[in-house]
């Protein structure tokens, strides 16, 4: 079996902000820290990177300042998805233009398509840009799910490589497997069925709680990725606690209190976010140090 074009951990970074603009001394320092701490690629402006709420400007900034301070060290991973496809296309389009490996492209949300639908807006994408691009499907977040019928179609197009299934549906996973063939790159959306995902023949993870731990996030997917099932499983139980407490809030509220806790930037984000509240702050300083952050 071929190595996968994309394994191991990947962070879905944070974007942090100063007074209401994009505090970016503090965002290369958490993207060193991040390559520092043995993850194995880089996710900017997702969903966790408050890309919603980002200007196409400061989308496309942070885009850049990524691949600049990443130096090829390891792959970058833009989101660069919409609900509309010429908008999307233009996102990958930056995306290749800059040097990106990949981009990351969630399917369209609010308008809700057809599965006919989801496949001629991948199928635009692939003619438009020859960058591979991994499909993001979140249900939770879009209202729409791509079915294993429709990737299955997508994964015989030359640059739709793989996905980012946030959908928790792990039978769904070793079917897809089946269905898509052995080079489609499949990482997890969850970090809490990451080990779960893995056992079912997942690569890796696009991971939250990596931007709080990176280095024990990273020698999970480590052992797990060599098949050391037993410290694989250690690590899931120290980190569970974490995993789940980033989500006791509003994401990514709670990640960035954690940041600000550890001095690495401020809890600062974008309105209609807010601040996590005082009983997710108790449950994520709990699970930093079950997992030995703090």
């Amino acid at each position: 079996m071929s190595e996968p074009l994309f394994r191991g951990v990947l962070p879905a970074l944070v974007t942090p902000f100063r007074d209401g603009a994009v505090d970016e001394d503090a965002f290369v320092a958490l993207v060193e820290r991040q390559i520092a701490g043995g993850v194995h690629g880089l996710i900017p402006v997702g969903t966790t990177g408050e890309a919603s709420t980002l200007s196409h400007e400061e989308h496309r900034r942070v885009m850049e300042l990524c691949v600049a301070t990443a130096r090829g060290r390891v792959p970058v991973i833009p989101g660069a998805g919409s609900n509309s496809t010429d908008e999307a296309i233009e996102l990958v389009r930056h995306a290749k233009a800059i040097g990106c490996d990949a981009a990351l492209v969630v399917t369209p949300y609010y308008n809700r398509p057809s599965q006919e639908g989801l496949f001629a807006h991948y199928k635009a994408i692939n003619d438009a840009v020859q960058l591979p691009i991994l499909v993001y499907n979140v249900p939770a977040r879009t209202s729409v799910d791509i079915s294993n019928a429709t990737l299955a179609r997508l994964a015989k197009l030359p640059n739709i490589v793989g996905i980012k299934d946030a959908t928790g549906d792990l039978p769904r996973a070793s079917l897809q497997r089946l269905e898509c063939g052995e080079d489609w790159v499949m990482l997890s959306g969850n970090d809490d069925s990451a080990l779960g995902y893995m056992a079912h023949g997942g690569h890796g993870c696009i991971s939250v709680t990596c931007n709080v731990a990176p280095e024990q996030v990273s020698a999970f997917y480590n052992d797990a990725l060599a098949g050391r099932w037993a410290e694989a499983l250690y690590g899931q139980d120290r980190l569970i606690r974490l995993h789940k407490a980033l989500f006791s809030d509003a994401s990514p509220s709670p990640t960035k209190f954690a940041l600000s806790h550890l001095g690495l930037c401020r809890e600062e984000g974008r309105l209609p976010l807010v601040p996590c509240s005082e009983a997710a702050r108790a449950e994520v300083l709990a699970g930093m140090r079950e997992a030995g952050v703090i």
